[in-house]
């Protein structure tokens, strides 16, 4: 009996110490908890909005009596996405939503700058069920009675609010709705999600749409459905507690798939073309896993909106004409002149032409708009068939440019659509199948007219089934708006002078020269001294035409060092030394006027070949890794305004400029005795050297990159270093590395090394004030056929304009008769 209460006491003061130490350790956890607690908060002050803060909604704000109070967009994203394509969505299309938008991460997720959630005891793993069931029931739990609609989205989703809301306010809001693309799952996964026959889900990545009275009878039993999960697809179990709580299935409609749009290219979708119907007509596209891709998708739709606008005004301007025309206002009447005041403009203008004139804006759509005064003043039409022809030019035979193709597929894909616009309800569809011919012309005040005969497939589904090839003629015109007037807040003054002296001019070069030389002496700040600009090394390859040496070495005098435009002279000269005496005499002078500029030669005693000269100039210890190359002919002039552009235009590690140079034409063609700087640049004069590639401007640390590595030395001669070269630079332009990647996707050392590859593109441009001075070409006949053909080419495009080909072939009667002759014995051979 008394080791059975001893036994008994010892057990209660073993009990006693147990509960004295948990209650110790317990205080201590509290504790730490709470010093965790309160150092959250003061790393994290923003968690300390309201909900109704974090979105910007204010608390008068109710569905009655404001019309921002209609969807709330919740946005599932992620901490580490929070950057990249969380910012991408709220830049575009997330500040125009026709209501609130909130992004919602893990706990502990916080941004100054987004409206970010982070979800109490939520994680970032995927698949995120618990994430978007406690997004669901924290706008059920906060804003069930401010919104109509609710939607649930991905970060990787863009959407176009306007249709959105022309969508939204369509549908009885009151109703239980759940609207969205619906799905039961692929070939794989049949039989797995456990869905009965009847049951279905809306597919989570373009967006699901949940009316207030849906999420109402759903959000309280969102901890019933967490706990009877049947698969790891998060959208399949949402669709599965909307069916079970709700008693709605998602909208079964075959045309939510062009809706609410998901591309199945995955990471490659809407890379390419933008201009494709199904961006044009759906709500919400997805998806677009790269950030820069969704700011340029918004721009794009930008544009189209842009081009609803002007639409809209020229209707507008339209229906004011008309209006005037009830009202018998005339039409040289100051009231119809916009924003013009009736008193302002004195009786003598009122026969002018203003700004928006709706005179001219106003005018219905006609091919009879632009009437003639006298028979000079005809516009001429264009034939379009497989090529453009045209009597504006001097070949009238032309290919139809890429701009003139995009747009008559522009207006082709336009007018079908309106067409097919009733087709479901007619019963038929009609499908445009090629484009026979076309005549177009173009008036500079009213527009584009276009005649186009096309061939049409008509397709009747309805009764009797038909298919029916049809030709219709197509007459559009394409009406210029208004004149648009943009104001820049910049300062004009301050940048240009900013410009002009750190970049050009000779007071710029002077007072830099000069600040440099005083801060050598004392301490300046350094933000008094503008960067020079970075230096250009022209590279000239050389062998004999001393005259025309003399001519350049004058021009690099006067525009280069003259002006102090930061420029250095590389020659390489081919030739016996006894045949290099005066070329190096004329360097030699000009290093003795000069002595502190940058004059080098090179010396080759071997054959001829530009694509050595270049490559060794290229290597040389004359030029530095951050220098601009230029590569130049001696046939060149030039001025500061093609320095400008050569900086311009030439970026490192990423753009290579190759101005297209105006070439003259034989001068003793059109009489004159011998070539001249100062003709004008016209078509009589010269051309623009489409398909030349000598003049290029590139930093030497690019033309050295380990895929480029210099030129050619293989080529001997004249001519094809240029292509080849060019060739290189295009491979390297099109590596694929992926630089389009979001940042928060990608590992942290990704950009680090992403920054270090050279992506060099290809920028061409007319250059009037680089010309090539006419000089005679001989060919030679040992030259390979590529370069021998050339050679040719450049030689018969040197002789003079179309237009003066064809003067002088007229005047000679032989040549005539030849041509009447040939084509007699041409009609009797068919």
């Amino acid at each position: 009996m008394l080791q059975h209460t001893m036994t008994k006491r010892k057990t209660l003061i073993i009990a006693c110490f147990g509960i004295a130490l948990g209650l110790c350790i317990g205080t201590v956890l509290k504790n730490y908890r709470a010093l965790e607690i309160v150092k959250r908060c003061s790393l994290r002050p923003t968690n300390l909005k309201t909900p109704n803060e974090i979105i910007g909604l204010n608390d008068e704000d109710t569905i009655q009596n404001s019309q921002r109070n209609l969807v709330f967009v919740g946005v599932m994203t992620a901490k580490n996405f929070i950057e990249g394509r969380a910012r991408a969505v709220y830049d575009t299309w997330g500040k125009e939503v026709p209501g609130r938008i909130a992004f919602f991460s893990s706990e502990g997720s916080y941004s100054e700058e987004l409206p970010v959630v982070g979800l109490k005891n939520v994680d970032d793993r995927y698949p995120p069920q618990k994430k978007s069931f406690m997004m669901l029931y924290y706008m059920y739990e906060h804003y069930i009675d401010r919104f109509e609609w609710f939607i649930r989205a991905d970060d990787d989703v863009y959407m176009e609010p306007d249709k959105l809301e022309r969508f939204l306010r369509s549908i009885d809001s009151s109703k239980p709705q759940f609207i969205g693309q619906a799905g039961k799952g692929n070939s794989e996964e049949f039989g797995l999600l456990s869905l009965e026959f009847d049951e279905n889900f809306c597919m989570g990545g373009p967006g699901v749409i949940l009316s207030s009275e849906t999420l109402r009878r759903v959000a309280p039993h969102i901890p019933t459905c967490l706990k009877n999960l049947y698969s790891t697809h998060e959208d399949v179990e949402v669709g599965r507690c909307v069916q079970k709580f709700a008693g709605i299935p998602c909208t079964w409609n075959y045309e939510m798939q062009y809706i609410l749009r998901h591309n199945s290219s995955g990471r490659n979708a809407y890379t390419g073309k933008l201009k494709r119907k199904e961006i044009h007509n759906a709500i919400t596209l997805h998806p677009i896993k790269q950030a820069p891709l969704m700011y340029r998708l918004h721009s794009y739709i930008q544009g189209l909106k842009a081009e609803e606008l002007r639409q809209e005004s020229l209707l507008l301007h339209r229906d004011i004409k008309r209006m005037a025309k009830y009202l018998e206002v005339p039409d040289d009447s100051t009231y119809m002149m916009p924003s013009v005041s009736p008193g302002a403009v004195h009786d003598k203008d009122n026969g002018k032409r203003h700004f928006e004139d709706h005179n001219i804006l106003g005018i219905s759509p006609e091919l009879n708009k632009f009437v003639p005064a006298s028979t000079a003043d005809l516009l001429d039409w264009s034939f379009i068939a497989r090529s453009l022809y045209s009597a504006g030019s001097a070949n009238p035979k032309q290919k139809i440019d890429s701009a003139m193709r995009e747009g008559l597929e522009d207006v082709i894909t336009e007018v079908m659509e309106n067409i097919n616009y009733y087709s479901r309800q007619r019963g038929r569809v009609i499908e445009f199948r090629e484009l026979l011919y076309g005549y177009h012309r173009l008036d500079a005040i009213h527009g584009q007219d276009l005649i186009l005969d096309l061939l049409l497939i008509y397709k009747k589904y309805r009764g009797k089934k038909m298919t029916v090839p049809v030709r219709r003629h197509l007459y559009v015109q394409r009406a210029f708006t208004g004149i648009f007037v943009k104001e820049l807040d910049e300062d004009f003054y301050n940048v240009t002078l900013q410009q002009t002296l750190s970049s050009s001019g000779l007071l710029g070069s002077l007072l830099h020269n000069g600040m440099a030389r005083l801060s050598s002496h004392f301490t300046m700040a350094s933000n008094l001294l503008a960067p020079p600009p970075d230096n250009i090394v022209f590279v000239l390859p050389i062998a004999g035409r001393l005259a025309t040496f003399q001519r350049f070495l004058a021009t690099y005098e006067r525009v280069c060092i003259d002006a102090s435009q930061h420029c250095d002279l590389l020659v390489v000269i081919f030739g016996p030394p006894d045949e290099l005496t005066e070329h190096l005499q004329q360097l030699n002078e000009l290093r003795a006027r000069h002595i502190y500029k940058q004059i080098n030669y090179i010396q080759r005693s071997g054959q001829f070949s530009r694509g050595v000269a270049l490559d060794i100039a290229a290597r040389s210890s004359y030029i530095r890794q951050e220098d601009i190359i230029l590569f130049i002919d001696v046939d060149m002039v030039f001025g500061v305004e093609t320095l400008q552009r050569v900086r311009m235009h030439t970026q490192r590690g990423r753009q290579v400029y190759l101005p297209i140079v105006f070439s003259q034409y034989d001068p003793k063609r059109r009489g004159e005795a011998s070539p001249s700087e100062s003709l004008p640049i016209d078509d009589e004069n010269g051309y623009f050297r489409q398909f030349g590639f000598g003049i290029c401007a590139i930093y030497k640390s690019d033309i050295l990159d380990d895929d480029i590595n210099g030129f050619d030395k293989d080529i001997t001669g004249w001519g094809l270093e240029d292509v080849k070269f060019l060739e290189k630079i295009v491979r390297v332009g099109t590596r694929q590395h992926g630089f389009l990647s979001n940042t928060a996707e990608v590992p942290l050392d990704y950009n680090e090394a992403a920054e270090q590859w050279r992506r060099l593109t290809v920028f061409r441009a007319p250059d009037p004030t680089l010309v090539h001075i006419y000089h005679d070409i001989s060919c030679d006949v040992q030259l390979d056929a590529p370069q021998y053909n050339m050679c040719l080419g450049t030689k018969a495009n040197s002789l003079g304009s179309t237009r003066l080909m064809e003067q002088l072939f007229f005047n000679n009667r032989q040549n005539v008769e030849f041509i009447a002759e040939f084509n007699r014995q041409k009609q009797q051979t068919r």
